[in-house]
């Protein structure tokens, strides 16, 4: 062959080459890879994920990620990925490689009683697949793998097996593909030999099809993807769950055929949301209900705190959950039997919902009962009592407090009312209407138990955690199911299948991790338009862990304790709530946080001060509020502890605030003036919107302040009155000024504030102090002293304080002589005397809540005791109350003639409740 034509034979066999690699380029490598092609079609459910570092902190800020380390599979895989790192000589090698690559997981039934994973991760660069390469080869040299490829469809798939696998481990090794730099793997060969065979059909539409656009990545703070194909979660379920329950779990599940939700990790919960297609397959649940308008929950107030599973559905007539073909009546009825069913099912609309209740016992069989709500509970009671004389049943009945439980008479009835999804009641149900909702339960002590519960009080609607795991639901739904882990832990040991129960009993952390778990489903305005979906929203979330853990204060249940993980310094506060029987309290904990709590025992909110409370908060008028203050800053919150606009606020840097008064309401609503002591006797003038008042920065008294300062609204003029230890009283105006007649001397020192009775002008406003002479001096806004007398006798040692009711309604006078207190009416007389052991600040306390109905607090806070005293001075109880902060605080509930008293213990905040005899 001649020079010439091997030279063109080379150019040739060159151009040829270019031109392979040029069009695999263009139209090979170019088109990217779709994931989801790569999933075999009989995945049940498939995760995406993609910022896999923040995803681990999510996972670690919602405390998951420590209950996921306990379970025994991730630690496998932790131990696996300690290896990894050792093989390559890194550190977090996997999760750097993951990074923020798109890894889709797939779960697959791959057997009777099994299942497995399947894995994706992209290969991005040169270097990631060197590093995936160089692995391969370190496990290949080392002497406790086995590295070997084999050839699958014209696919190379490698295998990589432990030579003596680890005792307890259900697999031994991996299967890997390579395929366009996309790498698949799992434990189980079969999976990967699936995606093979799935490459084999491009054409075929992926399991993600009818979602082609939707990607929630192109939202903010979206964790995680997920697909379920529900026509095959039955199947996932039968691996887990006892054969005889898969029929339930198909009916509830063929509402929907498939779906794709986003994940987001936020405190407390994770929640899913997207939207799901109709299941279209004749006779399933969507079929039956499709039109069907979407309800709320509101048999809250019905189901109890012992509910383990609800599955709770939203529909107009109950006729349309029985389908085509409705279950023939049994041959034993009685002819008349028939019709009255029709009747009874016609009364019967809007909410139905099966509940199983929680057992003590794996071995015991959970109560079953069927809710659903009537229109018209007076027909329906006629109703039944026809179909017990009709089919011969027992007229006898049960009662439990105010409800009255039946025997049907006829045997599974509520699937003769509500279809096939309400099976399993058995020859003798039994029947109780409870308010608008009729009751069937499978056995008599069931439905007792469940009745008991609703009697106590004891239901969704009266607790807060449920309420607020509610709130977080949809309003509107066709189908929801809501569990308590924690409630049907027993259930699901009992429905798994036998060689399950041991993985969740190990499992068991993670699990109860959230013990509020709700899945709902929304359909569409308008289900009759093409591509009508289902909006989807699945809930995982446990209570808020708040800083303090109730019990009951008492074996019988009376009074309460919030225990707090932080000793408690401020004294409580109860705030009075509309339409609850208790108050709630504002306390504050010695690392500064304040917290309220509802009448119900719950922390409801805590914000975190700078400091300690500077005297009481002051709670605005309307239920609008509060305001309190600390030594560097002022606050203001709503009732759901929200910081108001322009707080807080900031006061000088020379400032330490000792007391907080403020304005009056006006009729003008106009903002509030807050009168600050800031330390000796300096005052400052402020309103809530940060003006400062001229005349007030600061307001400098020669004196010490005898008692936080007073703010006053008479005639509509503010007065600002000012007490000073040495016996002089001053009256200021809003600039500043003093209005005539004052400053006013007592004759003697002071050492409390005064007590005032405002009238229409300045000269019959009345304002009343008892000096240390122990003379009762009273005087107005004019600067007149209009009364003086004694109150009782003085030493140089006596110390005299006036103490007005909660009210300001009236007021006692205490002196104290060494260990010795003793408490005075207005006229001289002595109610009562104590002596005491201890020279610790003593403070004393007054509450009147009408005739016979005084209470007198004498507080100890040297040994932290509280002594009560009844209108007849006798010992409440007959011993004092433990309390560490000086005062407490009490409320009167005239219904039950009973004191509510509240202290604080250390950790504690208690309630004690107080029978007035």
């Amino acid at each position: 062959m001649s020079n010439r034509v091997l030279v063109w034979l080379t150019l040739l066999l060159l151009l040829t080459a270019l031109g392979s690699y040029v069009y695999y380029r263009r139209t090979m490598a170019s088109v990217p890879v779709d994931p989801w092609a790569l999933v075999p079609d009989d995945a049940v459910l498939v995760t995406m994920t993609r910022d896999h570092p923040t995803l681990v902190r999510h996972l670690k800020e919602t405390q998951v990620w420590d209950n996921l380390t306990a379970v025994r599979y991730f630690q496998q895989v932790e131990e696996n990925l300690v290896l990894v790192d050792s093989l390559v000589g890194g550190r977090d090698v996997l999760l750097s490689f993951l990074g923020r690559k798109r890894v889709l997981t797939s779960v697959h039934v791959t057997g009777p009683q099994q299942f497995g994973l399947l894995f994706q991760v992209p290969i991005a660069s040169v270097r990631e697949y060197r590093q995936v390469r160089g692995l391969l080869e370190s496990l290949g040299r080392a002497p406790d793998f086995q590295v070997s490829t084999r050839d699958y469809e014209g696919q190379v798939l490698t295998d990589v097996r432990r030579r003596e696998p680890p005792e307890g481990e259900e697999s031994a090794g991996l299967t890997l593909l390579n395929y366009r730099n996309h790498l698949v793997f799992s434990s189980n060969p079969k999976l990967v030999e699936a995606v093979v065979r799935r490459l084999a059909r491009p054409e075929a539409p992926t399991v993600a099809a009818e979602f082609q656009s939707i990607d929630y990545f192109r939202l903010r703070d979206v964790d995680a993807t997920l697909l379920l194909n529900q026509r095959r979660l039955p199947q996932l379920l039968g691996v887990l769950f006892r054969t005889e329950l898969t029929p339930e779990i198909a009916a509830v599940a063929s509402l929907a055929r498939n779906e794709l939700t986003e994940m987001r990790l936020a405190g407390n919960k994770v929640v899913f949301r997207g939207f799901a297609n109709p299941e279209v397959a004749r006779g399933s649940l969507h079929q039956r209900l499709v039109g069907q308008p979407a309800q709320r929950l509101r048999m809250a107030e019905v189901l109890p705190l012992r509910a383990a599973l609800v599955v709770h559905l939203g529909l107009g007539s109950v006729a349309a959950l029985r389908g085509p073909r409705p279950p023939a009546a049994p041959d034993s009825l009685a002819p008349a039997a028939p019709p009255l069913l029709d009747s009874l099912r016609a009364q019967l609309s809007r909410e139905v919902a099966l509940c199983y209740l929680s057992t003590n016992s794996a071995r015991l069989r959970p109560g079953k009962l069927a809710l659903v709500y009537t229109a018209s509970p007076a027909r329906v009671t006629a109703l039944l009592g026809q179909l017990r004389r009709a089919v011969g049943a027992s007229p006898s009945f049960g009662k439990v407090g105010g409800y009255q439980l039946y025997q049907t008479g006829v045997a599974e009835l509520p699937q003769q009312l509500l279809g096939d999804l309400f099976t399993g009641f058995g020859p003798r149900p039994v029947v109780a209407q409870v308010g608008s909702y009729v009751v069937f339960g499978d056995d008599e002590a069931a439905l007792r138990q469940y009745l008991a519960d609703v009697s106590a009080g004891d239901t969704w609607s009266r607790s807060p955690t449920q309420v607020a795991f509610l709130q977080d639901t949809p309003p509107l739904a066709r189908l929801r199911v809501l569990l308590d882990t924690r409630n049907c832990w027993n259930l699901l040991l009992r429905g798994l299948q036998e060689q399950r129960r041991a993985g969740l009993l190990r499992n068991e952390t993670l699990f109860k991790r959230f013990p509020q778990v709700a899945l709902n489903w929304v359909p569409a305005d308008n289900e009759q338009e093409a591509g009508a979906q289902y909006f989807t929203q699945f809930i995982l979330r446990h209570p808020a862990e708040g800083p303090a853990e109730a019990r009951p204060q008492n074996a019988d249940g009376t009074g309460a304790v919030l225990d707090f993980k932080t000793p408690l310094r401020s004294s409580p506060e109860a705030v009075m709530v509309a339409g609850a029987k208790l108050p709630g309290v504002l306390v504050q904990d010695t690392a500064h946080v304040l917290h309220y709590v509802t009448p119900e025992n719950v922390v409801a909110w805590s914000d975190s001060l700078p400091g300690p409370l500077v005297g009481p908060t002051v709670r605005l008028p309307g239920a609008t509020g509060f305001l309190l203050a600390t030594p560097r800053q002022l606050f203001q919150y709503n009732n759901r502890g929200q910081l108001q606009p322009n707080f807080p606020l900031n006061l000088p840097d020379t400032v330490r605030a000792t007391a907080l008064s403020v304005s009056p309401a006006t009729r003008e609503g106009g903002p509030r003036r807050l009168l600050v002591a800031g330390g000796g006797s300096n005052l400052f003038l402020y309103d809530t919107q940060g003006h400062i008042y001229a005349g007030w920065q600061p307001k400098q008294l020669e004196f010490r302040l005898a008692a936080p300062p007073q703010y006053l609204t008479v005639d509509g003029r503010d007065v600002v009155l000012v007490l000073l230890e040495n016996g002089y009283v001053y009256a200021f105006d809003q600039a500043g000024g003093a209005y005539p007649g004052f400053p006013l001397s007592v004759g003697a020192r002071l050492a409390s504030a005064a007590f005032v009775e405002t009238g229409p002008t300045l000269r019959r406003t009345r304002l009343t102090v008892v000096n240390q002479h122990g003379e009762r001096v009273s005087f107005n806004l004019s600067g007149d002293v209009v009364a003086r007398r004694r109150v009782a006798t003085w030493s140089r040692d006596s110390r005299f304080r006036l103490v007005a009711d909660q009210k300001q309604d009236s007021y006692v006078v205490s002196r104290e002589e060494g260990g010795r207190l003793t408490l005075f009416n207005p006229e001289g007389k002595a109610l009562l005397s104590q002596s005491f052991l201890t020279t610790a600040p003593r403070s004393v306390q007054y509450f009147n809540f009408g005739p016979d109905r005084q209470v007198y607090v004498l507080t100890e806070t040297g040994p932290g005791k509280a002594y009560l005293y009844d209108a007849r001075f006798r010992l409440v109880g007959g011993k004092p109350f433990d309390s560490t902060t000086p005062r407490v605080d009490l409320t009167y509930n005239p219904a039950t003639s009973t004191f509510h008293l509240f202290r604080v213990n250390g950790n504690e905040l208690r309630r004690t409740d107080v029978l007035v005899k």
